[in-house]
């Protein structure tokens, strides 16, 4: 079954264009969902919007969008004059320039989606376009008006097609320094990070996806299925939960010691003991003479 795209218009990179279709690269179809029941009757309950100063329902042909400009003071919009609102990125991606993906910053990416052409006319250019994006290992920057919002993206090469990120603006994403500046600095013993280091080459590993399961969605169907079936759930015990470590030393080494499966010296005191080694063979020859 074809997925259903979210959005159409057309890519644009200087005279060229292609009709092309957006489409949701993730999904949550599989995940748990629980309605609300009306614990008396067992039915589900469904929301209503009511009117905040008579508690009466509003019919769905009644409900307006406002604007508030005072203290319970609206200028009523209608949906269709919203619509009517067009810009070149309502339905154009227009590349603005390219950049190399890697100069943009993890925080701003927001949300990935799939972008194919829209019809076999299109297939040529789109093919084009990819081909030399992929070639030159560069990213577009364009503007998309998506979900009534315009936001900046990126779209790069993937497979046989693109794929394209919405990015946060600048004025959404946080300063750093309002949250970082409250760290006090450490000075940091060198054996220490060292011994940190080493846990994380014994861990470090390639990426892989399919490695990730998500136990609390697994717990959550078994909830369902044992209540289903008529036995009571047994809840999993909870795993401990961590506390501050009072020798930060100590558990590096143990830390260590687990991933290796031994108890052998760790690199960090391997190295701090032979940078020791040369003043303690300094003194030898004195204590033999005595």
């Amino acid at each position: 079954m074809a997925l259903r795209p979210i959005w159409k218009g057309y890519l644009k990179l200087s005279l060229v264009s292609c009709a092309v279709e957006l489409t949701n690269a993730t999904t949550f179809a599989e995940k748990v969902r629980f309605r609300t029941l009306n614990r008396a009757t067992g039915h589900p309950v469904k929301r209503q919007y009511v009117d905040s100063v008579t508690g009466k329902p509003v019919k769905d042909e009644d409900e307006v969008k406002g604007f508030e400009t005072g203290d319970d003071e609206y200028v009523l919009v209608e949906d269709k004059e919203i619509d009517a609102v067009q810009i070149e990125s309502s339905h154009t991606l227009a590349i603005d320039q390219f950049v190399d993906k890697s100069s943009i910053e993890q925080i701003y990416l927001d949300a990935p989606y799939y972008l194919t052409p829209a019809d076999k006319v299109s297939q040529e250019a789109f093919a084009v376009i990819r081909a030399a994006m992929a070639e030159k290992k560069m990213a577009a920057i364009a503007k998309i008006v998506l979900f009534r919002r315009e936001r900046p993206v990126v779209i790069e090469a993937l497979g046989a097609g693109l794929l394209l990120t919405t990015l946060r603006f600048k004025a959404n994403v946080r300063d750093l320094d309002e949250v970082f500046d409250d760290i006090p600095k450490t000075k940091l013993d060198a054996d220490m990070v060292a011994l940190a280091g080493d846990i994380i080459d014994r861990k470090a590993g390639r990426f892989d996806p399919s490695g990730f399961e998500d136990e609390y969605e697994n717990a959550l169907v078994r909830l369902v299925k044992s209540k289903q079936a008529g036995k009571t759930f047994k809840a999993p015990k909870s795993s401990p939960r961590p506390e501050n470590v009072v020798n930060l030393f100590e558990a590096l080494q143990k830390s260590l010691g687990r991933e290796t499966g031994s108890r052998r010296e760790p690199a960090a005191r391997r190295a701090s003991a032979s940078r020791k080694a040369p003043a303690s063979r300094a003194r030898s020859p004195g204590r033999r003479s005595a």
